[in-house]
């Protein structure tokens, strides 16, 4: 058990010699049984030890000398002005106690020295006790057996052995596995030698295997013809001397577990084998005069490096056609040979050494987003070489196009048509792929977002017959545009490209009866800050708006709206008869575009509900709902184009939470608005008639400018 240590560190001047310090240590002094009586011992032990040292400076002068001394096995090393000498073990028991003050009386009896000659002695002590009894006095002549030595040799040594052998193994091993030695190093030519002397190095090895002085491994043998087959063809030195591309290198291992045990005469030459297929370039293929131009350019840009001499570029030939048809329509599409060096370094990574390389070989996609100006902005494709993956990425990272997700049976109606706005066309494409949504589909979908919503189906056959009856789809790929409740879904089978498709989205992107909104009432001219969908030069128009809360009663009302829309299309395609006279006004402004229909959300369009209502009587239809009773409403608005100032002063002006419905009253009007309710059935007859007589009224009567409300 450890009791206490130190380090006793003496100074030794011309007359006297003084304790300067004391600081803690590790070597071990041995158990006493005689404490108290041992510190006189321990100090003459002391004393001799300064005699031995003064003997040491008398006989070898000014001459440094390393020697052990006493039977305590005391060393001393000596300089030209100081001298350090430690103690071996000397074996005490001791308590814990001020030795300082028992040496310092010991030795205050100056040692004559020969000269002017300071000498620090350090003493190392440990005190330690055994747990139960003390050990025997060991005596002070006995010296450490050669086991013990050589052990503690060994100890000492033992750290930097351990360096030492595993800094050899570093270099002589795993330094050479990292970086395999070069084509050029097999042929034992300098790297980037011509191929002329490739030629001449190939000679000469292989006189040698010929002449049978030197017997070759099959191995190295083919590691040699590698090199020699891949260093004399022009395109593939060039990829290998300037980005290490080395994309045929798994053939050596191949062949020599093909050609085990046979003679070097009964190998097949060539080992490698030029592209089997022909480089396809129908896209454009930029120079580095090309790129200075066109760069920075207000469309992305996809690049892919490739070398002619590459098979793995011949077979990414037809992958990367697609691709390009795919993102034809969102980005520019070009082409680098590694030929064009300046710029192909330019486009490559670089390795911590400067070297220009590709990190997955080539092909390598890289990708220049729109008004880009530097090398830190261009993307670097990292995955698997696929028309999904490239497209997703590139559409997803550079274009931050939206994701369109797929939906099951299951999670169609709770996860997408449940949770999509109301006033949205929902558009649902089937897949027999599975594939993402080509790019241009999800451009749309970014475009049309205020219009529609995008799902995906995977088309089952066991399914079929529940998607034939839910939308009258009959087979995939095919697109379903939702619209509004019982009106039928409009179905496209087969594919589509991006003209077909904006040409289906432009007509459909509306719903049969939309939703009059901010965002939408200028283009179906319901806003009296703009004009008809008849034309600039009209004075006068009507668009007639269901209204209320979103509910079933809501949806047959705007299903009955359809049917009147329907209706009123059927009798504008037929010439005027005595039958339909009395629709006539009605079915002329349809026809003509002044009379549009729409619908309104009570419950989020509160103020806008409330200002063509009125308070009194929008409890039912605007507004949060308060009672299971929801009364949908239909009125018309007549819209007359302002052709004189409007004498605010004859105006109630309210202060009203909506901007948009400050919009409607404020003095920028361009038209003046006259409401009508409707009070009759739900019949689309009734409707129909009655919608004919306000048109009638509205275009007879010469109205002043004027915002009136007419109570339901």
């Amino acid at each position: 058990m450890l009791i206490g240590h130190g380090v006793l560190i003496l100074r030794v001047d011309v007359s006297y010699m003084k304790v300067l310090l004391f600081l803690p240590s590790t070597l071990t002094i041995d158990p006493h049984p005689h404490v108290e009586s041992s510190l006189p011992h321990f100090a003459r032990r002391i004393r001799h030890f300064f005699c031995s040292c003064r003997r040491e400076i008398e006989r070898e002068g000014e001459d440094i000398a390393k020697r052990q001394k006493s039977a305590t096995t005391s060393s001393c090393n000596l300089k030209r002005s100081e001298e350090v000498c430690s103690v071996g073990t000397t074996t005490h028991r001791y308590p814990h106690h001020d030795y300082s003050k028992d040496i310092a009386t010991n030795v205050a009896n100056p040692l004559p020295l020969v000269r002017h000659t300071a000498i620090t002695i350090t003493i190392t002590i440990t005190i330690t006790t055994p747990d139960s009894i003390a050990m025997p006095r060991v005596s002070a002549s006995s010296s450490p057996s050669p086991l013990a030595s050589m052990a503690s040799t060994l100890r000492a040594y033992a750290l930097p052995i351990i360096l030492f052998a595993g800094a050899m193994f570093y270099q002589l091993f795993l330094i050479p596995n990292a970086f395999p030695p070069s084509h050029y190093d097999v042929l034992q030519i300098e790297s980037y030698s011509s191929v002329d002397k490739v030629k001449e190095a190939y000679d000469k090895l292989e006189s040698k295997w010929n002449s049978a002085v030197e017997v070759f491994d099959i191995h190295e043998f083919l590691k040699i013809r590698y090199a020699y087959e891949l260093l004399t063809n022009p395109l593939w030195k060039r990829d290998y001397d300037i980005f290490g591309i080395d994309e045929q290198l798994h053939i050596v291992e191949s062949a020599s577990k093909r050609y085990a045990g046979k003679h070097i005469s009964e190998l097949d030459f060539p080992l490698l084998q030029a592209p089997s297929g022909s480089m396809d370039h129908s896209s454009k293929v930029i120079t580095a005069s090309d790129f200075q131009y066109i760069f920075p350019d207000v469309r992305p840009w996809l690049i892919q490096l490739y070398s002619s001499g590459s098979e793995r570029c011949a077979q990414f030939s037809k992958s990367w056609n697609k691709i390009a048809s795919l993102l034809d329509v969102v980005a520019n599409i070009g082409m680098v040979e590694l030929g064009e060096k300046e710029l192909a370094i330019y486009l490559a990574d670089r390795r911590s050494t400067g070297k220009p390389f590709f990190r997955n070989g080539i092909p390598s996609l890289v990708a220049i987003p729109a008004g880009c100006r530097a090398a830190k902005c261009i993307s670097r494709f990292d995955g698997e070489l696929t028309v999904d993956k490239v497209t997703n990425w590139f559409a997803t990272t550079v274009l931050a196009l939206p994701q369109i997700n797929y939906y099951s049976r299951e999670s169609l109606v709770p996860n997408f048509l449940g949770k999509t706005s109301h006033h949205k066309v929902k558009v649902i494409f089937f897949s027999k792929s599975g594939e993402r949504a080509a790019p241009f589909i999800r451009q749309a979908a970014k475009d049309y977002w205020a219009y529609a919503s995008f799902a995906f189906i995977l088309w089952r056959e066991e399914e079929s017959s529940y998607w034939w009856g839910a939308f009258g789809v009959e087979s995939a790929p095919a697109i379903v545009f939702l619209k509004d409740p019982g009106v039928k879904p409009v179905v496209h089978h087969g594919s589509v490209n991006n003209s077909f498709f904006l040409n289906l989205m432009e007509n459909n992107k509306q719903q049969e009866l939309p939703q009059l909104r901010s965002v939408t009432s200028m283009e179906l001219g319901c806003d009296p800050h703009g004009y008809s969908r008849a034309g600039y030069d009209t004075v006068m128009w009507y668009c007639a708006i269901a209204v209320g809360r979103p509910s079933l009663e809501l949806n047959k009302m705007r299903e009955i709206m359809c049917r009147v829309q329907e209706t009123l299309s059927k009798h504008s395609q037929v010439d005027a008869s005595s039958e339909n006279q009395s629709l006539a006004p009605a079915v002329d402004a349809f026809k003509r575009r002044r009379l549009t229909f729409a619908w309104l959300d009570g419950e989020k369009q509160k103020d806008y509900c409330q200002f063509y209502l009125g308070n009194a009587a929008s409890d039912h239809t605007c507004g949060q709902r308060r009672s299971v009773t929801d009364i949908p409403r239909l009125f018309v608005i007549r819209y007359l184009r302002n052709s004189s100032a409007v004498d605010l002063r004859t105006q109630e002006k309210t202060k009203w939470k909506s901007l948009l419905v400050q919009d409607l009253i404020n003095d920028s009007d361009q038209a003046g608005q006259f409401v009508a309710g409707y009070k009759g059935e739900d019949d689309v007859s009734q409707i129909v008639h009655w919608l004919a007589n306000i048109i009638a009224d509205g275009d007879s009567r010469d109205l002043p400018f004027f915002v009136s409300f007419i109570n339901f």
